[in-house]
């Protein structure tokens, strides 16, 4: 069995504590929790026929005040960057974490979960370009709720895999140049 790292990364209020406990809990609360510092929980799965145990960290919400503590993000495998789709400027922060965090963890892999997609009809705000340029930029983009589970097992299954993928990869590039 492996062990691997992964942050969640966004704004404040975006949903990221609420995501974690759908996906490690299978539960949903209605009432909102400020993350102080940063929240470790453990998962269990399998991806690409092989056991892995992610330590999901669930770091503090961030504003266009605060920095990301790039401190947290040492020995990350990948992470996830959560926006609020009722409330855009949360993608824009996002953006900004993506940029900061890419500075100081290189090409690790992502994914960028749009959440609260179950208010869609009355309250979604962010527009379909935002999400297309984001897309067009190379990111996987997958809509969210922490409230119905919509998207929360893929976003986490669909990082797993592309970290087994990445690190399969450079292993071969590895032995690749030790052969030569």
């Amino acid at each position: 069995m492996v062990q691997k790292k992964i942050c969640l990364l966004g704004a404040f209020a975006v949903g990221k504590t609420s995501l974690v406990m759908r996906y490690v809990n299978s539960i949903f609360g209605e009432k909102y929790y400020t993350t102080v510092g940063v929240k470790i929980d453990k998962k269990q799965l399998v991806s690409n026929d092989q056991e892995v145990t992610l330590m999901i960290w669930d770091l503090a919400g961030q504003d266009d005040l605060t920095r990301l503590r790039t401190s947290y993000l040492r020995g990350v495998a990948g992470y996830v960057i959560v926006a609020d789709g009722t409330r855009p400027f949360s993608l824009n922060t996002a953006i900004n974490m993506h940029k900061e965090a890419r500075e100081y963890t290189g090409d690790v892999p992502f994914i960028v979960a749009i959440n609260k997609a179950d208010l869609r009809e009355e309250q979604w705000r962010v527009e379909a370009e935002q999400i297309k340029a984001l897309e067009d930029d190379g990111a996987i983009i997958i809509l969210t709720s922490a409230k119905t589970g919509e998207g929360v097992e893929e976003t986490f299954q669909l990082l797993t895999k592309s970290i087994l993928e990445a690190e399969s990869r450079n292993k071969q590039l590895h032995d690749n140049e030790n052969t030569q």
